[in-house]
């Protein structure tokens, strides 16, 4: 039996390691397709999810809110919409980069550096190829934004990777 699960967890290892990199390019593929739209996709875009955001709310909260009120709220909130897409793009985008990291057994500083400097000259690299997209133009503040859920990202990662390995994982560790 003790091989038999030897066996399971060295195959387990070697299937999943390399698949764990996927939702990070997933990610990296969906940011660029983001930022590759124009100005007035972006916007539409931008004013959709506001629209959504706010439908939900008034429906929640049972604000009683019209369709129009609804579109004008999205139409004042559409810096903050767009900001906090930046935010959750990168954020998300540093978990899915920490985790195979993590899983390849880099971790504490080393995580930090790697992960992190990757995110963040990835977002240094999206706004750049904004500056090519009509309509659209590179802004420091989007890579201070980017950046800032990049490190919480990375935070994130660690404390999940962390507490994973001292918890869950650990029984299999003692076992092999």
């Amino acid at each position: 039996m003790k091989y038999f699960l030897l066996y399971i967890k060295q195959t387990l290892r070697f299937v999943l390691k390399p698949l764990s990199f996927v939702p990070a390019i997933m990610m990296m593929f969906l940011i660029f397709t983001f930022s590759g739209q124009d100005a007035d996709a972006s916007s539409e875009l931008s004013f959709q999810v506001g629209v959504k955001v706010f439908s939900v709310a008034n429906e929640t909260f049972d604000k009683g809110w019209s369709l129009q009120r609804i579109e004008q709220l999205s139409e004042k909130s559409q810096y903050y919409i767009r900001k906090t897409a930046h935010f959750t793009e990168y954020f998300v985008l540093a978990i899915t980069v920490a985790f195979p990291l993590y899983v390849y057994g880099i971790r504490g500083l080393w995580l930090v550096i790697l992960a992190g400097g990757f995110c963040i000259a990835f977002a240094g690299l999206d706004e750049y190829h904004q500056s090519f997209v009509a309509g659209r133009s590179p802004q420091k503040r989007d890579v201070l934004i980017d950046s800032c859920g990049v490190i919480l990202g990375v935070i994130v990662a660690r404390i999940i990777g962390w507490t994973g390995r001292m918890t869950i994982f650990r029984p299999l560790a003692n076992k092999a």
